[in-house]
């Protein structure tokens, strides 16, 4: 444990001066609703939307679409276990953002569940449609980044909720039919 320490040390020090060198920056007001909107997105209105247009698309788009919902429930009974275990207080806590006043829905950062989700889901669907994989992985990245400049995660919860969630999302893709 005591090879982690400083390692866990620099990178909470690092998440630190990014969330407040955001603080003080002041997006243009397109950025602003880029990032509003992917938060948006990903407190789940927008991936219901995207799985009941697969469900209308018919049976090879359904199975993409149950695949999704199977790993966006792997990814959210991973992050709470998650978040319940390491507790980690979010920047908005630390020092509220003076822009935007977005509040989270629970009270941990570690991991980011928004990303975790977005990965997943956009993992699963990026490997069923591979034409529609850049476009996804854009969307998830968005949805990963409008958590850091709006306040509600730390740099490292969003890394880490993209690599648990793009490897739930490519697992379930192998292992459902």
């Amino acid at each position: 444990m005591s090879v982690l320490s400083p390692l866990l040390g620099s990178v909470d020090a690092a998440d630190l001066r990014l969330s407040d060198r955001l603080r003080t920056w002041t997006p243009p007001r397109w950025f602003q609703i880029w990032m509003i909107g992917a938060t948006r997105f990903g407190d789940g209105g927008g991936w219901i939307a995207v799985g009941l247009g697969l469900v209308a698309a018919g049976p090879p788009a359904q199975a993409a679409a149950a695949a999704a919902s199977v790993a966006a429930l792997v990814a959210s009974a991973v992050f709470m276990a998650m978040k319940r275990r390491f507790r980690r207080r979010r920047p908005c806590d630390l020092a509220p953002h003076p822009l935007f006043h977005v509040r989270p829905p629970d009270a941990f950062s570690f991991p980011s569940g928004h990303t975790m989700n977005a990965f997943a889901i956009a993992t699963v669907l990026a490997l069923r449609f591979p034409a529609l994989a850049p476009g996804l992985l854009l969307l998830a990245a968005s949805v990963g980044s409008s958590r850091v400049v709006l306040g509600l995660h730390f740099a490292s919860d969003v890394w880490a909720g993209a690599v648990l969630g793009a490897l739930i999302g490519w697992l379930t893709a192998g292992l459902w039919p």
